[in-house]
């Protein structure tokens, strides 16, 4: 049965000074084959109305909660209630919120952390598999075109076995208590309460480890932690650095920091193998170096026909010619399009593209708790090595 329709989707969080909200919403629209229709953008129904208005949605559907916007959706029709929900709030939401619509039978899009503990994760992923749901978690930087080719590259074996992998994502906003100020971003993300147990290492470290998985193929085993909380009084970690084991007896470091001044958003990764390595960096998105031992180093340019030739994956992922930037939102929309195609097809009782399911799933999300939960322990820990739950 062809859906002739835009895929209708609901938003929980991404109120009024949202940062990623307002993300999310762009990267979703970006590709023609979605709607925002119905949200529940704040815990105050006054501030969610207003919210609503200033994106045109219809009467009646600005929610003053995310149960209420459960219950009256699942009134309506198909084709007219929401086909997905996408789930912009503070982190320790993420599992409510998306257990409750996935239990009524709507599709999933989970901002990153999944949830704030392993237990959580594994319980959700338990009722993924049991409605049959789509969910995706947004791990966006597996959606840039060159992460794509490098992570191909390493696929054809280009770069020979793998030897080790470091990945690094310096920050510095947070260099001072911002959080003391009334900056709504710094103070949630510094709040155990909202956060959960881990700060630098939850909100960016997720990122460094799954783009580490995604690029390599392999899985980190064991990890040796070490988090610091710099700035005085602040509650949660600020700067870490760990050693990583991988399945494949590779080696790996991961630095990730919000205290590191003057950074921006820097997260590289560099991969080495025993005949190449290759380097990418999210400020210089489109471009992928590839060095040899003996031999020039190259830097490959998004856009190209040699890296389409390659990377079926970067040229599905890329929508400007060669020297026009793109960036972080369409990293997103790229996600969201993978999403959007394979819930259609689904809809639609057909097989999805292959490509179209490259998009990080409830199992990525339960990877990245348990990553996160590791590296709490080894950091609390006297042992030199942690092992990563499998």
């Amino acid at each position: 049965m062809r859906i002739e329709r835009k895929l209708k989707m609901g938003m929980v969080g991404g109120g009024p000074g949202a940062f990623i909200g307002d993300v999310h919403r762009k990267a979703a629209l970006m590709n023609g084959k979605i709607d925002l229709v119905a949200g529940a953008f704040s815990r105050d129904p006054e501030k969610s109305k207003p919210m609503a208005r200033e994106l045109f949605l219809e009467g009646g559907r600005a929610y003053g909660n995310y149960i209420e916007m459960i219950e009256k959706e699942s009134r309506l029709p198909e084709g007219i209630r929401i086909d997905f929900v996408s789930i912009v709030t503070p982190n320790n939401l993420h599992f409510p919120v998306a257990r409750d619509f996935l239990k009524k039978g709507f599709h999933v899009v989970c901002d990153k952390p999944m949830t704030v503990s392993v237990q959580e994760a594994k319980e959700l992923r338990g009722i993924v598999e049991e409605s049959l749901r789509l969910f995706a978690v947004t791990h966006n930087y597996t959606g840039y075109p060159m992460v794509k080719l490098a992570r191909d590259l390493i696929r054809r074996r280009e770069i020979g076995k793998i030897r080790k992998a470091v990945v690094t994502y310096p920050q510095g906003w947070l260099s001072t208590p911002l959080e003391q100020t009334g900056n709504k971003q710094a103070a949630w993300r510094t709040d155990p309460e909202q956060s959960g147990p881990s700060g630098c290492m939850g909100d960016i470290g997720t990122h460094a480890g799954n783009l580490t998985e995604y690029v390599t193929g392999l899985k980190i085993t064991h990890v040796c932690a070490d988090l610091t909380t710099f700035v005085e009084d602040r509650r949660l970690d600020d700067d870490g650095n760990c050693l990583l084991r991988f399945d494949s007896g590779a080696k790996g470091v991961l630095h990730t920091s919000q205290i590191s001044v003057g950074e921006e958003n820097d997260l590289a990764i560099r991969v080495y193998g025993e005949k190449k390595s290759v380097e990418w960096h999210q400020e210089h998105p489109d471009h992928l170096k590839v060095k040899e031992l003996d031999g020039p180093a190259q830097t490959w340019s998004r856009g190209n026909e040699y890296v389409h030739r390659i990377s079926p994956g970067a040229a599905r992922a890329t929508r400007l010619p060669s020297g026009h930037p793109e960036g972080y939102i369409e990293a997103f929309a790229n996600i969201y399009r993978n999403f959007a195609e394979t819930l259609l097809a689904q809809l639609e009782g057909v097989e999805p593209d292959e490509l179209a399911l490259d998009f990080p799933s409830v199992e990525d999300g339960v990877r990245s708790i348990q990553f996160i939960e590791a590296v709490l322990a080894s950091s609390k820990s006297e042992k030199k090595w942690t092992a990563v739950e499998k």
